[in-house]
């Protein structure tokens, strides 16, 4: 009975939260006046200022910086080293300001989600009923437990080093997971934010140059003396203050792989929200940046790394594969970095596109999972953290 009344409050808190949220713009992140030093974004609402934050609940704190809107060119040009056919042709792509994590996502980070799964587990062996329709909309499917750990914490599992080896499914549940807990929007980049937030200004085919002799100053890649990941921002920053963007981990955005490239638009440039290549099929989608165990030139820019998901499981023998964790090279190094769109959300409508599992296969591992009792899923709210501890503490108390 505890347990009903302590969420039917905590979900009636959240609605009312969301309801009276829904035209605001979050003030986190923002200033009111012009800083004297620093990263800034002049925009309607403000100046967006580099920002830290703690996840609800944790004493895990994120960074994440402002990106200026722009206008840039996607891809590379025809006569770039180590060029692949699907980085092209250039397109224009005009880019709305957003935040962007300081540093991939680190396990320090992720291995707090990771934990939801023995809290919606709790939950579960108390609350005797099904999620109700209003819950369902707040639902995340926690991560499940790893089936070998080796493959996963293959260089460590240190809270400073990047996470990875999860699908683009888990990321973007991660992004929802962490949206639910603040009241803040994040999601995973688009190709074309990615792509930005990496060049920071320049066209040439790293962030820094055109040179790669000096990538190890920036970037941690395959060469005969590094074969592990890397605690993050050990390398130089791009102009914009980003480490890691490339190499050290790869990471997923929201985009469908082409082989063909990017589509020409009928006028002469097209928004980013409009460039996005929403995925339908499984694989190939898009990891970008590439990792310690890629060569220099997939560490360009705008070099294109296709997922594979079939060979990324190639050794995981459960049925359904698993929808979380991959098991082989190169997704050992595939990891992910959150944004944070400067204004309002999206309409409630759209946000499982950036959500959701989004075609039937993924959807299916999912439920498996959680009919075989090797996964859970729950509501998540800026609640939750004190939900988890009601339960957790002693009777009585």
């Amino acid at each position: 009975m505890r347990l009903l009344v302590i969420m039917s409050c905590c979900l009636a808190m959240a609605l009312a939260a969301a309801a009276r949220a829904a035209d605001a713009v979050p003030a986190i992140g923002y200033s009111s006046t012009m800083p004297a030093s620093g990263p800034q974004v002049k925009t309607e609402h403000g100046y967006m200022v580099p920002y830290a934050a703690k996840i609800p609940g944790t004493d895990v704190t994120f960074e994440m910086l402002p990106i200026p809107g722009g206008k840039f060119k996607i891809g590379s040009p025809a006569g770039e080293a180590g060029r692949a056919e699907s980085e092209g042709p250039q397109i224009e792509v005009e880019v709305a300001p957003f935040w962007m994590g300081k540093y991939e996502v680190t396990w320090g980070e992720y291995l707090q989600f990771m934990a939801l799964l023995e809290q919606f587990k709790k939950i579960e062996s108390t609350r005797g009923r099904p999620l109700t329709p209003a819950e369902e909309v707040d639902a995340v499917s926690a991560p499940s437990r790893l089936y070998e750990s080796t493959f996963t914490f293959q260089n460590g599992e240190n809270p400073r080093l990047p996470a990875v080896t999860m699908s683009q499914f888990a990321a973007k549940q991660y992004t929802k997971w962490l949206s639910k807990l603040t009241g803040d929007f994040y999601r995973l980049p688009s190709e074309a934010e990615w792509e930005y937030a990496c060049r920071a200004g320049t066209t040439t085919a790293y962030s820094f140059g055109d040179d790669p002799a000096k990538l190890p100053e920036y970037a941690w890649f395959y060469d005969s003396s590094n074969e592990t990941s890397h605690f993050v921002g050990q390398k130089k920053p791009n102009a914009w203050g980003l480490y890691d963007m490339h190499g050290n981990a790869s990471e997923w955005v929201l985009d469908q792989f082409s082989p063909d490239g990017y589509k020409k638009p009928a006028g002469g440039s097209v928004k980013a929200a409009d460039a996005i290549v929403w995925p339908t099929i499984l694989e190939p989608r898009v990891v970008r940046g590439g990792s310690w165990d890629d060569d220099a030139e997939q560490c360009r820019s705008a070099a294109r790394i296709p997922s594979k998901d079939k060979e990324w499981y190639d050794i995981d023998p459960q049925l359904p594969k698993s929808p979380w964790w991959y098991t082989d090279r190169p997704a050992l190094g595939v990891g992910f970095r959150i944004i944070r769109p400067a204004g309002a959300p999206p309409p409630a409508a759209d946000l499982p596109k950036y959500w959701e599992a989004d075609i039937e296969s993924i959807r299916d591992a999912v439920e498996a999972r959680l009919n075989q009792g090797r996964g859970a899923r729950g509501p998540v709210s800026p609640q939750l953290p004190q939900v988890f501890k009601e339960l957790s503490a002693p009777p009585g108390k």
